[in-house]
């Protein structure tokens, strides 16, 4: 018989951080970790809200938390748990390391008000036991551009496009993101001291690329977006062929992207804008001649969890009326079981506890994927996810569910 161990998490302690860091990097693949990133996720730690699990001297598992605002439909911004840090030693497994973990971080943030709890998981087969459904997505691109062009939007040639650098350029990026966090569900409010993880550039992250680029877009002397990128240079049989990677970009109008795009597809001896973590509604996708050469790709990203059925569901606006009731399945975090009424429209909403007949049938695992607006419930209930009780009530909801623009989660953590 093996040794039973205490599985139960204990907070972690400023002193401890470097053997609780150490073990995260062994977790996720051990390769070498840069001295910057240890410095920056050392200061963005909340400690009180981090945890690891001992076995006698050593550390077996981590995990922790951030204090979030997410952006919601309708434009609301949400305290959230951001979860992160979680790993449990390879000679730990199937022993309730993650359990122990994930039990104390979503009581902690049910007992802090915080409705939402938000990952991106390292396998998606992990968490969904856990009640976190796939919320958003996002998209990649290999932009052959010596051979696609762009049709830009009416006033793109009134935007300035000018190299600054990224860390002189910080505070007018940063302005230009705060002012885009409300008009998407998924964003985060940038705490402070995230601000410093943009421009983290470690030479031995950058693959043979440059150092961190940074350009601002202006109109009428008033900064309205940046693109951040790196560029490598190559050379093949017919000349020069280099790749801009591009790591952000954001504009307050289409006028603004439009010109970044455009720059960023027209530096000299580059043949390749590598795209990725992008929304995936980007509208360059409708602007490129020749989508095809793009080599799209999409692929999950941010989890999402209702720590709080009523009152994460009341947070939200809904793109038509709604009047459902919800039977809702949470072995987890039972406290959100049971039936829900859920009433609201594009100006609020409210979900209270009912007796009355449910309408719909679910897990709390498919409404954290379809409350930001990008996951459908139709297809959830196709996949077998979700049943309808009442005729029509299906439709209903995932009508009202939806969101004009896609959910995006770019902040990472």
């Amino acid at each position: 018989m093996g040794t039973e161990y205490a599985m139960e998490p204990r907070t972690l302690r400023p002193e401890e951080f470097d053997p609780w860091w150490d073990h995260v990097v062994r977790a996720f693949g051990g390769g070498s970790a840069p001295a910057e990133e240890r410095a920056l996720d050392r200061s963005l730690t909340e400690f009180e809200r981090s945890m690891a699990v001992w076995d006698t001297d050593a550390i077996v598992g981590t995990a922790g938390a951030f204090s979030f605002r997410m952006t919601v439909p309708g434009g609301a911004v949400v305290p959230t748990a951001g979860v992160t840090m979680v790993s449990v030693s390879a000679t730990h497994r199937r022993r309730g390391v993650l359990r122990s973990m994930m039990r104390r971080l979503l009581d902690e943030a049910h007992a802090k008000g915080e409705p939402l709890a938000a990952l991106f998981a390292s396998e998606p087969a992990i968490y969904g036991r856990f009640g976190f459904g796939a919320a958003t997505q996002q998209l990649g691109a290999e932009i052959d551009t010596a051979r696609v062009g762009l049709e830009l939007p009416e006033g793109t040639d009134e935007v300035r496009v000018r190299y600054v650098s990224p860390a002189e350029a910080l505070a007018e990026c940063e302005a230009v993101y705060a002012a885009l966090v409300p008009g998407r569900p998924g964003m985060l409010s940038r705490q402070p001291g995230w601000e410093r993880a943009e421009l983290l550039d470690p030479e031995s992250g950058r693959e043979g690329a440059s150092a961190l680029q940074c350009v601002l877009a202006e109109r009428g002397g008033e900064v309205t977006g940046f693109a951040r990128f790196r560029t490598r240079m190559g050379w093949g049989p017919s000349g020069h062929d280099g790749t801009v990677t591009l790591e952000t970009l954001a504009g307050l109008d289409p006028a603004t992207e439009g010109a970044l795009w455009r720059f960023l597809f027209g530096i000299d001896l580059m043949t390749t804008l590598s795209v990725r973590g992008r929304p995936v509604d980007d509208a360059w996708q409708h602007q490129v001649s020749d989508v095809r050469r793009c080599l799209l790709r999409l692929r999950d990203a941010g989890y999402a969890r209702l720590v709080d059925v009523g009152a994460a569901l009341s947070a939200r606006t809904y793109l038509a009326p709604v009047d459902v009731v919800f039977e809702v399945e949470d072995d987890f975090c039972p406290w959100n079981a049971g039936r829900w009424r859920l009433t609201g429209d594009t100006k609020g909403a409210s979900c209270e506890r009912t007796e009355d007949a449910a309408d719909l049938a679910l897990s709390v695992r498919e409404l954290g994927s379809a409350y930001l607006g990008g996951v459908s419930l139709l297809s959830l209930a196709a996949a077998g996810r979700v049943r309808e009780l009442r005729s029509g009530a299906l439709t209903e909801a995932s009508v009202a569910f939806g969101s004009a623009v896609a959910p995006w989660l770019p902040h990472g953590f």
